[in-house]
């Protein structure tokens, strides 16, 4: 194991913390900007549609949600919710992704994070963001800056951004192409077995699974570096 040049993190629940995913609500707030409700839908109808249109795509099957590689994102599917269902909101499809997120998912950073990423600027380590989120990229980036405000992240790759999503190995290998540099010299970072640790290795780079807020189940893995918390990651870095 050899220091790397790079260390790329996944978003949620690794780089920041999530609430449950709340739909309901960041639809009450959406809807809140509403000046067209034809058919007098509440959030709870509305966001019955959607979870429909989802199921039909399999992204809320327990066995694919984690797994389903092309993203689908709100840019397209937002407009096509609201105005199926004769609903005009006053917002950009930019500002609905943020009043939505805001509503639905709030977020802070994780534990130590904000440390650990000052260290690696102190050890001249570059850094980088590869998410699966259907959010539009500059909205992503406007919550992971407002929350990480010191980040030197040379570039935030979204799913919705790029089509692929993890575990494909394309995202990785695009992420390698904006650094410039070869598989074995970039580390990823993230919470997702399926996604995030096994999309890493498909792609070359060395995976680092994050446990600290996990949301899903967890089956160790002895082959794998997992870590619980930043400061472990710190040591484990500082002894090579």
């Amino acid at each position: 194991m050899i220091t790397p040049k790079m260390i790329l993190f996944d978003y949620g629940q690794t780089l920041v913390a999530e609430q449950k995913f709340d739909g309901v609500k960041g639809t009450e707030a959406v809807l809140q900007y509403a000046v067209r409700n034809k058919y007098h839908l509440s959030a709870e109808q509305v966001q019955a549609r959607a979870t429909e249109i989802n199921r039909e795509f399999g992204r809320f099957d327990p066995e694919k949600r984690h797994l389903f590689q092309i993203e689908i994102p709100n840019t397209m599917f937002t407009p096509y919710l609201y105005e199926s269902l004769g609903i005009e909101i006053a917002l950009s499809n930019s500002e609905i992704d943020i009043v939505f997120w805001d509503a639905a998912a709030p977020g802070v950073p994780t534990k130590g994070v904000q440390n650990f990423l000052r260290y690696l600027q102190e050890k001249n380590i570059r850094t980088g963001v590869i998410s699966n989120i259907s959010y539009a990229p500059s909205v992503v980036a406007r919550r992971i800056n407002r929350l990480l405000p010191d980040n030197a992240f040379e570039f935030i790759i979204t799913s919705s951004n790029y089509i692929f999503r993890k575990p494909n190995k394309r995202l990785f290998e695009l992420a390698l192409e904006k650094a410039d540099l070869k598989p074995d010299e970039v580390w990823y970072v993230g919470d997702q077995y399926e996604c995030d640790i096994k999309g890493a290795l498909g792609a070359g780079l060395m995976p680092v699974w994050y446990t600290g807020v996990m949301d899903l189940p967890y089956v160790e893995d002895k082959n794998i570096l997992t870590i619980a918390g930043w400061e472990e990651l710190k040591f484990r870095l500082g002894k090579l």
